[in-house]
């Protein structure tokens, strides 16, 4: 799904940042129908928001799975925070860090940039999206 997406060059014509990648691959891939001025809410997460902090491809995937586990608001949701929290916490096992700065420095390469961290990011999206059955 996702995962597959982007290993196959998805965002890097449009010269998509990590956010990007993860929040316009998945409006795609999981058919989440977000419009382009909706898209562009990923646009300031790239880069750990700018300042290596919160990941921008993990910030993008919490998103979506607020989404699709939110009808109106967090606080009316049982699913949100549980979802939310094994994603994270199956990132970090993975990766070691949700920040940007350690995952730059630990995957980051001049070639790919954080390809690596995208596609974990990505991959694990899809892994808990289709655990949780949260699309059709």
């Amino acid at each position: 799904m996702l995962r597959e997406l982007i290993d196959n060059g998805y965002g890097v014509e449009e010269d998509f940042n990590c956010a990007e990648k993860i929040l316009n691959g998945a409006n795609e891939a999981y058919g989440l129908g977000l419009d382009k001025r909706a898209l562009k809410l990923a646009a300031g997460f790239g880069g750990g928001m700018m300042t290596e902090r919160t990941c921008g491809a993990v910030a993008a995937a919490v998103m979506v799975l607020g989404l699709l586990t939110t009808e109106t608001v967090a606080h009316q949701s049982d699913r949100v925070k549980p979802i939310v929290q094994d994603y994270l916490s199956k990132y970090e096992v993975n990766m070691a860090s949700i920040e940007c700065a350690p995952l730059k420095k630990a995957y980051r390469t001049e070639m790919a940039g954080c390809q690596a961290v995208i596609l974990k990011a990505a991959e694990i999206l899809d892994e808990v999206v289709t655990r949780n059955a949260l699309i059709k």
